[in-house]
């Protein structure tokens, strides 16, 4: 015989000629020779000496221990005292039930949604974080999911989490702020063959993100197109004379244009405008010409009409000096001020009718008698 002492927290197996026979608690036990005993300590995890199925069939044995199965399409959380301890994969699993609490959170990892009640911070975490698969959404943002190249839901501004396994995941996105569209550099001919160059800008925003990605491909690119053959179709109607008329209404109908065009493509156009239209070298020295000419034209006009204003100002004076002397008098009296104003002294020589000849000058006639 032999004495075989179990301590608390702690927990003996016996086995006689290498077959189980039964379990020891805390206390003092007298043993034949042949039997021998395996002591394990319960707060440490349970590994079986031999087939674990035959060591269950010991009720008492099966009622102290957690046992795990854990297939090959799941993952078990294990969590020990509130704290996640563990992530079990396939396999079997024996924990004793003691003054440490376990807990298990079980998870089928064959799909792809989370379902299971496992917070953002434990998906985040060292451990969890290999299984899972994470997908972000701006706010300015909008994305279209495709599991295993099939659409299945939009997904609005945010967080994602998905189980990582062997489904394919894709995640389209695209930006629904304003955003803009140069449209440089068009080569376009007018109706009479003359060459321009344009450079223009448009607005738009993505209104139908399943039209814009699902039913067309690079509905950027499309749009581009749109514009340019609205702008091409405009200018190739008129004629170049036409056109500069008409220059104001070159915008307003572009957009016009491209708006039912967009709508097909799930964008909303919000501004279109013309930034420079450039003239070929020729065309511009012609029309600075002709600038040159119109502007010589309207000088001419105005030099014509001060000189025929300033003739009948002076018709009309000659017409009033002529039926009043003094009035006469008055204006030579005017010119010889603005004479003498240009001259700093006068000398005055001859004889007495020098005198007589300036009075002449200055005293009007008396016509009267």
């Amino acid at each position: 015989m032999k004495n075989v002492k179990v301590n608390a927290y702690q927990v003996a197996l016996v086995f006689k000629n290498g077959v189980y026979k039964r379990m020891l608690t805390a206390g003092s036990y007298w043993l034949w020779l042949n039997e021998s005993v395996i002591i394990y300590n319960i707060t440490i995890p349970f590994k079986a000496p031999i087939e674990l199925n035959m060591l269950l069939q010991d009720e008492a044995l099966a009622n102290i221990l957690h046992v795990v199965d854990v297939k090959d399409n799941e993952i078990v959380l294990q969590y020990k005292n509130g704290l996640l301890e563990q992530v079990l994969t396939a396999g079997r699993y024996t924990f004793w039930k003691s003054v440490i609490q376990y807990d298990f959170i079980r998870a089928d990892i064959s799909k792809i949604d989370i379902t299971e009640n496992i917070g953002r911070a434990t998906l985040q975490t060292k451990l969890v974080a290999p299984y899972v698969r994470s997908y972000a959404v701006e706010n300015y943002e909008k994305a279209l999911l495709f599991v295993d190249g099939k659409f299945a839901q939009v997904l609005q501004s945010g967080v994602y989490y998905w189980w990582k396994n062997s489904i394919s995941i894709h995640v389209g996105k695209i930006d629904i702020r304003q955003q803009q569209l140069e449209i440089n550099g068009q080569e376009i001919l007018t109706k009479d063959k003359a060459a321009l160059r344009i450079n223009a800008w448009a607005q738009y925003k993505v209104a139908d993100i399943e039209k814009a990605l699902l039913q067309n491909k690079e509905h950027d690119k499309q749009l581009y197109v749109a514009f340019q053959l609205a702008l091409r179709e405009y200018i190739a109607g008129f004629s170049f004379d036409e056109l500069l008329e008409k220059k104001e209404t070159i915008a307003p109908f572009i957009l016009q244009s491209a708006k039912q065009n967009a709508a097909a493509l799930g964008v909303e156009v919000n501004g279109f405008g013309i930034r420079d239209i450039i003239l070929p070298g020729d065309v511009k020295d012609i029309m600075n010409q002709v600038l040159v000419a119109e502007k010589k034209a309207q000088a001419n006009t105005i030099m014509r009409r001060e000189e025929t204003a300033s003739t009948c100002s002076l018709l009309n004076t000659a017409k009033l000096m002529e039926d009043n002397v003094m009035l006469w008098k008055l204006k030579e009296m005017e010119y010889v001020e603005k004479i003498a104003d240009k001259i700093s002294s006068i000398s005055v020589s001859g004889n007495g009718a020098l005198v007589e000849q300036l009075k002449q000058i200055f005293i009007p006639e008396n016509k009267s008698g």
